[in-house]
Parts: C-alpha cells; sequence; structure tokens
C-alpha cells in the first residue's frame, strides 16, 4: 500500500497574517511512513468533507488557546490568545471525522479541541485555576523529559508502550478540566491533570497533551506514538 496521506492542521500567526508548520510535525509523519499536508483555514463544509474523503488520517497540531465559547463558558482574562479560525475549522473537522470513523491523532491543542468539542471543558489558565508542583510550562529546548505521567491500565497507550509510566515534554497553558462523555483517560500527570485520552468506541482517536513532534528524534515513545497513528491510517 502507498503510504497513507496525512493532513495536518496549520499553525496561523495572525501578526504576520499566515499560515505556518513547525517541522517537526512533518518529519515525525514522514519517519513513521506518512506523506503529511497542510490542510487549509475554512469555513467551507463541502471542502473540509472532500478533505476528509481524500485523505488517510488527521492530526490537529498544537497552538492557541481554545475559545471558551467552544465548550459554553466566557472568556476570562487568563486565557492567552485565541484563534476562532482554527477553533471553527477544527470543530466541523473533527464531527466530519468523527462520523467517518477516520484516525485522528491531536497534539497538544489538538487535546483541547477534541475534549471541548465532544462536550468536555477546560482550564483557561493552569497556574491560577490548577495550581501544582507539575511543571506544565517548560523552557526551551523541548526534546527533553519535563514530568512524568502515568498510564491508565487496559488503555491502548499503556499496551503500545508496555509501560506503567515515561518522561514526557510539557509546554501548555491549558488542559482538560472535565473530560468529554466519549472520551478516556489514558495518562494521568503527577497532579491529576489528564495528559492522554482515546474514543473507545472510534478505531483510531488519540490525542495527548506533551509534544512528540519536538522529542522523536531522542525519545522511542514518541516514534512508536506516530507510527502507531500512521498505521492506523495504512
Amino acid at each position: 500500500m502507498q503510504n497513507p496521506l496525512i493532513g495536518v492542521t496549520p499553525l496561523f500567526d495572525r501578526a504576520r497574517d499566515s499560515y505556518w508548520m513547525l517541522p517537526g510535525y512533518f518529519l515525525a509523519l514522514e519517519q513513521a511512513g506518512a506523506v503529511p499536508v497542510m490542510l487549509p483555514l475554512s469555513n467551507d463544509e463541502a471542502a473540509l468533507k472532500r478533505l476528509v474523503e481524500t485523505l488517510d488520517g488527521f492530526l490537529v497540531a498544537g497552538g492557541q488557546d481554545v475559545s471558551p465559547s467552544v465548550y459554553g463558558e466566557q472568556q476570562k482574562p487568563t486565557c492567552a490568545e485565541t484563534c476562532p479560525e482554527r477553533d471553527a475549522t477544527e470543530t466541523t473537522l473533527l464531527r466530519l471525522l468523527w462520523d467517518a470513523d477516520k484516525p485522528v491523532f491531536g497534539i497538544c491543542r489538538g487535546l483541547q479541541i477534541l475534549n471541548a468539542h465532544l462536550g468536555g471543558t477546560l482550564f483557561q489558565d493552569l497556574i491560577t485555576e490548577h495550581p501544582s508542583d507539575t511543571n506544565h510550562r517548560m523552557a526551551a529546548p523541548y526534546d527533553r523529559a519535563e514530568h512524568t505521567v502515568s498510564f491508565c491500565k487496559d488503555t491502548p497507550l499503556c499496551a503500545l508502550l508496555g509501560a506503567e509510566t515515561i518522561g514526557v515534554n510539557s509546554c501548555h497553558h491549558q488542559a482538560i478540566k472535565a473530560l468529554a462523555p466519549a472520551l478516556r483517560p489514558m495518562a494521568i500527570a503527577p497532579d491529576g491533570l489528564v495528559e492522554a485520552v482515546y474514543a473507545p468506541e472510534k478505531r483510531f482517536v488519540w490525542a495527548v497533551q506533551w509534544h512528540p513532534e519536538f522529542f522523536f528524534r531522542k525519545d522511542e515513545n514518541s516514534r512508536t506514538i506516530f507510527k502507531a497513528f500512521v498505521n492506523a491510517a495504512r
């Protein structure tokens, strides 16, 4: 079979009025045997549906905070920059992907928008709403472990990596507050935050709060997760 085509949601820089991409997303997918394609930001549902029908899998990347309006809350002053364009595109895309049962892998914001779209909520600002001794906002370089996560038993990620705990990098401002009903936890941080989820009723809908796209060159676990996603898209 040909290498699967993976659509990747673009990063958006409002100051430069530009779409852009961190190379780690593409390089990790290529190393795992996929051909990555950057998606548009679009409200055209017919166009997004065509992409869902054409591509084999979808990676929802990191980026700005998810707008609290997605999960029915008012935005607090502590919420950082949001991106309505990404919120609109990704919620429509996730709905289409859910219905089509296409493989989805969310990273950082990708986990957050997935949870919010499916009916969960988020901490708008971890420092003020969930203070802890676990550092979720590490300084560069990001290709190293900042804290550990513990795997939930009998979950796909635990079975894939065959470990009880692993070290992960961590750089995020928001996180899951209430888990969406359709999702189940796969990994938990030392302070109780849910750091990985999956949808048990779907073929492959996984998301992680950490950043394997920064860590994959040094970390076998990151490479294994990307390979599992790409294999699901074959």
